[in-house]
Formats: structure tokens, sequence, C-alpha cells
């Protein structure tokens, strides 16, 4: 938002009123053409899926340091698909992360606006949001979305974070949503986007509690080959263009997104192991 034009240098009444300190509600009261969550069509008018590029699919798990989240890089319209290399996990805070899956170009807002979301609270009120509190508030803007997404253009994300307040030693969280502002905590891991349930179907394979970052992050990897393997909309390490899923990680230290290089090196294991086992490891004994 601008200063008020007419004082020229001096902010706006807006920003001098006593609110709350929900910075989408303060946007909704003063600038609501600036939010993402407006019907982009009329009432009644349904917009076609394939003429907009979505984005699948994205997981979480919590292993021995924390929770862990990824996602793969694809995204498609219709039968094509519109890119190769989309970014689909952001850190949302530093304890905090979030991946989508659904309409991109909505989604991305959402998650821009997310992030202001959480930092204007953090500045007003001088503490940062509970998890569960950062998970309700992205309930309620999903939520504001509803309308867009009953004509075709739904974002579905996920949420994992690390709570310090958590008891004993299991405080890496996920949270699921649905197009309507559903909240669900889940444990020990999740997916979203159309390949999940192949991906969820290979972390029951592979999960353990006891998993360190690495074995982590290659059953993360397992489990998104295996959604490409079998869900078109989802990209699987791509080689020739050394392109991999993003692979972040959240613990008592904060959000850190694997480097690179290492998510390369884990890449291409996986690829590598998928050679004398197509149909991915067996389960751990």
């Amino acid at each position: 938002m601008t200063a008020d034009r007419g004082h020229e240098g001096r902010l706006g009444d807006a920003f001098l009123t006593p609110g709350g300190s929900s910075f989408s509600e303060f946007l909704a009261a003063h600038r609501p053409e600036l939010l993402p969550n407006r019907p982009p069509f009329p009432d009644g008018v349904r917009a076609a899926p394939d003429r907009f590029p979505h984005g699948t699919t994205v997981l979480a798990l919590s292993y021995r340091d924390g929770v862990l989240i990824a996602g793969d890089r694809r995204a498609t319209m219709g039968n094509l698909i519109a890119q190769r290399d989309l970014e689909k996990v952001h850190p949302a805070d530093d304890h905090t992360a979030v991946a989508f899956a659904g309409t991109v170009g909505l989604a991305v807002d959402m998650v821009k606006l997310y992030q202001v979301e959480l930092t204007h609270f953090e500045k007003l009120e001088g503490i940062p949001m509970t998890l569960g509190a950062k998970a309700r508030r992205l309930a309620t803007m999903i939520r504001q979305n509803l309308g867009q997404a009953m004509q075709g253009l739904a974002v579905v994300p996920l949420l994992a974070g690390y709570d310090h307040t958590a008891p004993g030693g299991a405080r890496g969280r996920i949270f699921s949503f649905d197009v309507a502002g559903g909240l669900y905590e889940q444990a020990p891991f999740h997916a979203e986007g159309s390949g999940s349930p192949y991906a969820r179907g290979a972390l029951k394979k592979l999960y353990r509690t006891d998993l360190t970052r690495r074995e982590a992050a290659l059953a993360a990897l397992q489990a998104l080959y295996d959604a490409a393997d079998d869900d078109s909309a989802t990209g699987g390490p791509d080689i020739g263009r050394r392109i991999f899923p993003t692979v972040s990680v959240i613990t008592e230290d904060g959000f850190e997104r694997l480097p690179e290089r290492e998510t390369e090196e884990l890449g291409r294991e996986t690829v590598e192991q998928r050679r004398s086992r197509p149909d991915g490891p067996n389960v751990a004994p």
C-alpha cells in the first residue's frame, strides 16, 4: 500500500488505526484487490484447469532431528509440461516451511502472503506464532480461496515445522489441508498432489522413526521417484538437465534447504539404485 497522497511523506489513516495482527485482514479491509483470492470469473463460470499450470507432488516426513519437506519440480498444463524447475517448497519463517500442489499462480501468491502474515504478526505482537496457530492461520487463508477452488483453481498446501514446545523428542510436525480450509495434523509422514498415493505408498515401506537426515532425504527421493513412475504430472530426477527435487529440513537450528550438490548426489544415487531394482528398495528389516 502507498501513503496517503494528500499527506506527502506521511502514512495514511489506515496505517494508524488500531486493528488486529493479521496482515491479510488488513488488506481485505483497505485494499482487497491486492489479495490473491478474488474470484477471477463470474459466478457459475468454471475455469478450464488445463489452461493453468498446476504443480505436484509434495511430501513431508518427520525424522530423528526434525522434519523434512520435499517436492518434485514439474508443473503441467493439461497434457503439456509447463515448467520443469518449479520451486514448490518455501520457508514460511525460521522454523516453518510450506509446500504446495495445485494452481501455481495462486499458490505462489498465497505463499508470499503467508510469509508476510507471519512476519507481520511477530512484529506487532513481539512474539512468533505457535506452530498450531500458524497452521490455523494458513487454513483461514485457504478457506478464503474457496470460491476460486470451486471454479477449478484449487491450492492444496502442506505445512511442516519444528515445534520447540512439543513434549518428548518428536518435535517435527506436519499439517495438511483440504480446499475448504479443513486442517489435519499428519504423522509421521504425508504427501499431497496427484502423485501423492504413490508417494505415501513408498513412504509406508521406507519410513522408520530413527531416520538420519540423509536416510530421510533418500526416502523422500524414492517416494517422489515412485510418484513420477506412475503419475505423468510428477517429474522425476532429470539427469540430463541436472534438475532434481527440492529437499529441505527444519530442525532446532531452523530451516535449511539441502545444497544443490547434495541433492544431485542423492538423486543420482536414487536413479542408480533403480537400475538394479526398478520397483524400488524393499522394506528395511
